[in-house]
């Protein structure tokens, strides 16, 4: 029988004191013994170190701690993670989660499953559809919507949900994709699609992604996202859009 293929989740964590629950991650950890979770602490205030070293402690070859004296935001904590973890490990697979677990763990591993052949990159979709659990508060799902929709149009390509917390790469694409710093703290997501544009042509780029609806998502807590930042979000998806498109190779 096949060994299964070595996996790092890259959990950035900013004052998840309440967010982060330590029997789930235990039971995770109890189950699947060849993933790796690479916690990055980014900067925060409260107890999560602590909460953090607790893990490290018990579970000392499967989990590790990046931590960061200031916060830096989850685009260079998320970079952070994964540029550690490929400077210093051997494995296949590598991708980040939140760390309040809206999706869980298990979830990720099975995402990671369609990446084989030429697929390089999945990523959870919260579609909301029967047989399927997407908890979210209608508000945020209405302007979540709204916001997917003109991203997608700016891309240039078909994509449902590219804000969607679970996402997966192979080693090599990751290096890749987080070689250069993001400009946005927030929409880098969207940034790892115009990479994927550049690097591969639209097309290509499209054969090489996937997108899966996940089983389910259940929103948990309050956003880290400020409210007003809907207003400066545009500004943003502007700036991001525009360097792409004029400065494409200097930007991966």
């Amino acid at each position: 029988m096949l060994e299964p293929p070595n996996t790092f989740i890259v959990i950035p964590c900013y004052n998840e004191e309440k967010g982060i629950t330590i029997k789930e991650y235990s039971r995770f950890l109890d189950n699947y013994h060849h993933a790796k979770i690479c916690f990055v602490n980014d900067g925060s205030t409260d107890s999560t170190l602590a909460l953090l070293n607790i893990l490290k402690k018990q579970y000392t070859n499967q989990v590790y701690i990046v931590s960061l004296l200031k916060n830096a935001g989850k685009a260079a904590a998320v970079r952070e993670g994964i540029v550690y973890c490929n400077q210093n490990f051997d494995h296949q697979f590598i991708g980040y989660l939140d760390a309040d677990l809206a999706t869980t763990l298990e979830e990720f591993m099975e995402i990671q499953k369609y990446i084989k052949d030429e697929i390089v990159f999945c990523f959870g979709s919260r579609i909301r559809k029967i047989g399927s659990t997407i908890e979210r508060q209608n508000s945020r799902f209405l302007i979540g919507r709204v916001i997917a929709t003109f991203i997608s149009h700016v891309l240039g390509i078909k994509v449902y949900d590219t804000q969607c917390g679970c996402k997966v790469f192979t080693r090599e694409i990751s290096i890749r994709l987080f070689k250069k710093e993001f400009i946005s703290k927030w929409l880098f997501d969207v940034e790892l699609f115009f990479r994927m544009i550049i690097l591969f042509g639209k097309e290509r780029a499209i054969q090489k992604m996937y997108e899966v609806p996940l089983k389910s998502w259940i929103e948990k807590g309050n956003s880290k996202v400020k409210p007003s930042y809907f207003f400066k979000l545009w500004i943003d998806l502007f700036q991001i859009r525009k360097k792409y498109k004029n400065n494409s190779t200097k930007l991966i």
